[in-house]
């Protein structure tokens, strides 16, 4: 089978960008990373901790830095957080070095899975709804920008969407 060299995984936070790639990883017998656990690791600290500290800004200058190492690596799959389109100079990298997959998820669906599991910073201060439909006007047309290929995954397995991707590339 022919793939890309480079499978970077976009999208909303619960649309399944971790999962996912660790699933095309066993497929296609490529590294999986995830970017915001390259941060975590490279700091020693989690996510909610460095946005306390730093702020976003100073999350998103760490987040830059990772995409940028990461992108340039060769054979992997690259989930990335889910406002990492906003910079530019992310969207360039990603888009230059890889086959980009956005995984499309509803704001409902978003809710539901962001509900439990991990920390969230951006949705810990007000409506959590209101966040992520104003996060979606967004960054919507960003993922969509520098996207090679849109996937749905509302209501879907994670077999079933890793499927479709391999069938699709």
């Amino acid at each position: 089978m022919k793939h890309p060299q480079n499978l970077f995984l976009i999208g909303p936070m619960g649309a399944g960008k971790s999962a996912v790639g660790r699933q095309l990883a066993r497929m296609l017998h490529l590294s999986f990373v995830d970017s915001d656990d390259e941060i975590e690791s490279r700091t020693g600290v989690d996510i909610s901790f460095i946005f306390e500290k730093e702020g976003e800004d100073g999350f998103r200058k760490r987040e830059a830095k990772a995409i940028d190492d990461l992108s340039a690596m060769e054979g992997i799959i690259l989930a990335t957080g889910g406002g990492a389109v906003v910079d530019p100079q992310n969207r360039s990298h990603l888009g230059a070095r890889g086959f980009v997959v956005y995984l499309y998820t509803t704001v409902e669906q978003q809710l539901a899975r962001t509900q439990r599991g991990r920390e969230r910073p951006l949705l810990e201060n007000g409506d959590r709804e209101q966040i992520l439909n104003d996060l979606m006007a967004i960054r919507d047309p960003l993922y969509r920008e520098i996207a090679d290929l849109t996937v749905e995954t509302d209501g879907r397995k994670v077999k079933a969407v890793a499927n479709e991707i391999l069938e699709r590339l």
